[in-house]
């Protein structure tokens, strides 16, 4: 192998390395979240608007429209929450949960949230991921390009592709990585220990519980706590289900980017109003 394929696989590893710079997060403390930011971590953006939807309809402030959209249904009630607010004042006319996630005021609430979720380590920020993508995509194309442009053959192929397959394996790890850091699926493992959905929606009579099993369990904890409002307003199916930030899909293979103080976060309704 001659030296320019050193060369050609040297920059692969400042690219790899510069990406897995980029990519590494700070280990979050001990940190009380809301139910909104819980779900933005399991499921993504419409995950934490469901929750938003759900704490805005226990207190009455919104209601399922005419073929499966959401409406206004008076004030947003006594909450601080940025979230809530912002799908609430969204919600000029009747949506469905896909256009209402997309609005201005609803998407920009969602994005200072997950910014927030990035300083504090379970999320990686989306502008360091912007720059380190291109990166891991270049580290592998730098390889791709050296063997094309050296062309070695015999014993130097051999060791061209043994030595390149080390950058392009790490490469393709890191495209893999989901949006959430370990320390996010875990927290999000630990609470689903502590707190199993309840197999009757009797058992829970707390709002704010209700909430947490809407943001740690998405569609099932929808079907059993709020059936009618859930599936009149078009929420099933498309709240941010269990494959969505938490357990790893990766930047391109996964839904696109898409610690909170609740502020009030939790309805006055109880676990089992619909």
């Amino acid at each position: 192998m001659g030296a320019v394929m050193w060369w050609f696989i040297g920059a692969s590893c400042v690219q790899l390395l510069c990406a897995l710079a980029l990519l590494r997060t700070r280990s979050p403390g001990r940190t009380e979240l809301a139910p909104q930011a819980l779900a933005l971590l399991r499921g993504g953006r419409r995950a934490a608007v469901v929750v938003a939807l759900v704490a805005l309809h226990q207190r009455g402030a919104v209601a399922a429209g005419r073929k499966g959209t959401i409406r206004a249904n008076g004030g947003p009630g006594r909450t601080r929450d940025p979230v809530q607010l912002g799908v609430h004042s969204s919600l000029r006319r009747a949506l469905g949960l896909r256009v209402l996630a997309t609005q201005p005021r609803a998407r920009q609430a969602v994005d200072a949230l997950r910014a927030e979720l990035g300083r504090t380590g379970l999320l990686r920020p989306h502008g360091r991921v912007r720059i380190a993508r291109p990166l891991l995509v270049g580290a592998m194309a730098t390889v791709a390009a050296g063997l094309l442009v050296t062309r070695p053959s015999g014993a130097g192929l051999a060791l061209a592709l043994a030595l390149g397959a080390v950058p392009t394996g790490a490469a393709l790890a890191l495209l893999s990585l989901p949006p959430t850091t370990r320390a996010a699926r875990h927290l999000l493992a630990g609470l689903r220990e502590r707190h199993p959905l309840p197999a009757h929606r009797r058992e829970v009579t707390d709002g704010n519980l209700v909430l947490l099993y809407v943001a740690l369990y998405g569609d099932p904890a929808l079907a059993l706590f709020l059936p009618r409002f859930s599936r009149d307003g078009g929420l099933l199916g498309q709240g941010g289900g269990t494959d969505g930030y938490a357990t790893g899909r990766g930047w391109f293979g996964g839904s696109a980017w898409s610690g909170g103080e609740s502020g009030g976060s939790g309805g006055g309704g109880g676990g089992g109003s619909d």
